[in-house]
């Protein structure tokens, strides 16, 4: 696809636009087969003035990583109108809303051949510490005194999500998942529905939490939520 006819924009609108192209650009390939020349050809642009933007490759590539993460914090904002475990329930709701909208950057982000990079990892990790902080933010209304063993509880919880929906896509069908491999491959007759996903995802914080505080855990349910699947009985983190 050629670039049209190139038109002026200030330096700031030309970075958001090339960041832009970059993210659309993820909804079909990976982040690393994303071309320098295919995006200043979109953008109509020289190869020398993204470069002047964004320094290098990587800088561009760590600057469209950065976008994505702060758009996820941005769309799983919670509703702190809410009730805490119905502002849970929603944050999780927007989270699997936004990956199951662009799949193959998720996963791309979280298993592809960028995951390894020092710089990538930092832009994850700063990702997981504002999850993180959010969610403990929240737990004192409900009777939970943050303490170490907490926040690292929380910390699971939130690796443990970002595990479970690389999983949840691939047996959806609705991420590519490796052929040769029979574990990963998808299994629609024993995929969880998207709501069967959403409760066990909000059920897994509480009992991460009781575990780590089992004699303060307030507001949040003292059971585990049971989660039906399509074919064993009931299934609880």
């Amino acid at each position: 696809m050629k670039g049209g006819r190139r038109t002026r924009l200030s330096p700031q609108q030309r970075r958001a636009q090339l960041i832009e192209l970059g993210v659309e650009l993820l909804a079909s390939r990976s982040l690393d087969q994303i071309s320098v020349e295919d995006i200043a050809d979109r953008a109509g642009v020289s190869r020398g003035l993204l470069f002047h933007y964004f320094g290098s490759k990587h800088d561009f590539q760590v600057a469209v990583v950065q976008h994505i993460s702060r758009d996820m914090l941005e769309r799983t904002a919670p509703d702190e109108s809410l009730d805490p475990m119905e502002m849970l329930r929603g944050t999780v709701v927007a989270y699997v809303d936004y990956v199951t909208e662009r799949p193959a950057t998720y996963v791309s982000m979280l298993r592809g051949s960028v995951s390894g990079d020092p710089d990538m990892r930092a832009v994850f990790e700063e990702t997981r510490r504002a999850m993180v902080e959010r969610t403990v933010t929240h737990l004192p209304s409900i009777g939970i005194d943050v303490d170490a063993m907490v926040r690292l509880a929380v910390r699971g919880w939130v690796a443990f999500v970002e595990d479970i929906t690389i999983a949840w896509l691939q047996e959806q069908g609705i991420s590519p998942s490796p052929a040769h491999d029979p574990d990963t491959a998808p299994n629609h007759d024993s995929a969880l529905t998207r709501e069967q996903f959403v409760d066990l995802a909000v059920a897994a914080l509480p009992a991460v939490v009781a575990s780590a505080q089992p004699d303060s855990i307030g507001g949040l349910p003292s059971e585990p939520i049971a989660v039906e699947t399509s074919r064993a009985g009931p299934v609880a983190p």
